[in-house]
This record gives structure tokens, sequence and C-alpha cells, in this order.
């Protein structure tokens, strides 16, 4: 008797557990503007490489929500919006076919690059979301790039600025993916100078 009373008082909770958010109906992604056209080869024989990483990101970006800054101090995140994985990881690829559409360059990945990692990029995405006060998608990359094995490291900030037409998932989305291809273009020709 004791546990048929027992499971019949926690029968009520079952229904207010959730071992997860509700996901969207849609998932934001990030595609690049430029890539390398399908079924050209590369070789590093006759072009130079260089290793992409991905980014490092503040706290408010190591996750799937599109924060937006509605204050100096206050992030909130977009209401709906979740990306299909980290934005660090999706920004790396963008960058790399970028670099490698317009460069030029055979791009590698951390695994490739173990034997001859050719100039390596890398940097911290700073801002990856939205600036409420100026109704704007912002994508902000501090880069870090050093040229030549034992060459000098050079740093450069990009940012790009995109105004959305409402502070919701399919303009931000839009926005973002628009900002950080022109950050990912701005990069790709400071890499091939």
């Amino acid at each position: 008797m004791k546990k048929l009373l027992i499971g019949l008082a926690a029968l009520p909770l079952a229904g207010c557990l959730s071992f997860g958010g509700k996901t969207p109906d849609t998932l934001l992604s990030l595609t690049a503007a430029q890539q390398v056209p399908v079924g050209q080869a590369q070789s590093s024989a006759g072009a130079r490489t260089i290793t992409v990483q991905v980014p490092s990101v503040p706290q408010a970006l190591a996750n799937n929500r599109v924060p937006v800054q509605a204050t100096a101090t206050d992030i909130a995140y977009v209401k709906d919006a979740q990306w299909i994985e980290p934005p660090a990881r999706q920004f790396a690829r963008v960058l790399s076919d970028t670099v490698a559409a317009r460069t030029g360059r055979v791009v590698l990945s951390g695994a490739q690059s173990l034997a001859d990692p050719g100039a390596r990029l890398a940097g911290e995405l700073r801002m990856f979301g939205v600036d409420a006060a100026a109704s704007s998608a912002v994508v902000t990359y501090d880069a870090a790039l050093v040229r030549d094995e034992g060459g000098a490291l050079e740093k450069r900030r990009f940012e790009a600025r995109v105004p959305v037409s409402a502070i919701e998932a399919g303009p931000v989305g839009v926005a973002l993916n628009q900002a950080a291809n022109q950050v990912a273009g701005e990069v790709a020709d400071w890499v091939g100078r």
C-alpha cells in the first residue's frame, strides 16, 4: 500500500519534468558564399597550405543559442533561435571555404596539418549575435596569423554589421550568415596578400 501511495504521489510530477528544452521548428546554419567548385583538385605541391583552427569564444557564444547584446552589460538570447552546431565550428568552415576559394591555398584540417601545417590561422570569435540598440547582426573576429613556420605572429580585428529587420530567428540567421561571409572574405584577402 505504501509503495502504491508513493507511486501515485509521483505521477503528477512526471508531466512537469523535462530533460531538455523545446527544440525549435528549424535550426540555423551558416553557408559559405564562396567555395571551391566540386571536383576541383587541390594539391600542396603547387599551392601553399594553411591550417584554419576553430576560434575560441566567450561563454555567451559557447552554446547553440544566438546572443542579443541588450545593453552594455545585459545579454539575452533570440527566442526560438538555435544553431545546428556551435557557431565557432560553423564560422571556421566558412573561413576555410572562403580562404580556399579566394586564395587558392590548400586548407588543412587539424589532423592533416600534423606533417606540415603551412600558415596557421587562429583567433577569437568575440561577437556573433545581435546588437539590439543598433538592430544589427554583428560578427567580430580577432584573427592571429602565422604565415610561415617560425614566422612572426600577425593580429588583426575584423568586424561586419548587417541590419536586421526583426530580432527573430529567420532575419537574424540570414543577417549573421551575411556578416560571417563578409568577415571571411576580408580575412581571406588579408591571408592571401
